[in-house]
């Protein structure tokens, strides 16, 4: 399934803890895309989160919602993950590495090509003319996909998923 963010305004997390302290795993704000992403989210067995490049990083539409998607959801781990941006000219290696950081932090395996996720273009059939970008992009598809069989063979098979431990937290202000 495809997830569009849409285009209405996104807002940030302001921080306030409601969907850790409620229980709900659902964001206080209800006026957005985040919470029917959340509810979908259960359902899945990966995800491909994309951006363009804003000045030399994710949209602020799509680090808006994925703050809030990923702070209040959970059930994240071992479900492959894969950032794929898109760009004119530069910015592309920092916006993946940006994406990818909210699948590190949450025990997702991330899901690679040959390349970085990566295509330029400033239009779809720009984007068409890049062949090695597009290349990637094929690569990707297979290999998530090759990572979700491998995964649900391994439980038919009786392989279980690592035990996930108890996060401990260090304050680095003493």
């Amino acid at each position: 399934e495809i997830f569009h963010v849409g285009k209405a305004p996104i807002r940030g997390c302001m921080g306030c803890g409601h969907c850790y302290k409620s229980g709900s795993e659902r964001c206080v704000f209800n006026d957005d895309t985040v919470n029917i992403a959340l509810e979908k989210a259960k359902d899945v067995d990966g995800f491909i989160f994309g951006s363009p490049v804003h000045y030399a990083g994710a949209s602020g539409m799509i680090t808006s919602f994925l703050d809030r998607f990923f702070y209040a959801g959970s059930g994240f781990e071992y479900k492959p993950g894969a950032a794929i941006v898109s760009c004119r000219r530069g910015g592309s290696s920092a916006t993946f590495d940006q994406l990818n950081k909210y699948f590190t932090i949450s025990n997702m395996p991330i899901v690679s090509s040959q390349y970085w996720n990566m295509v330029h273009g400033n239009t779809p059939e720009e984007v068409k003319q890049d062949l090695e970008g597009m290349q990637t992009m094929r690569t990707l598809g297979k290999n998530m996909a090759w990572l979700l069989k491998s995964i649900e063979t391994g439980k038919k098979a009786g392989i279980s998923l690592p035990k996930k431990e108890e996060k401990l937290r260090t304050n680095f202000i003493r």
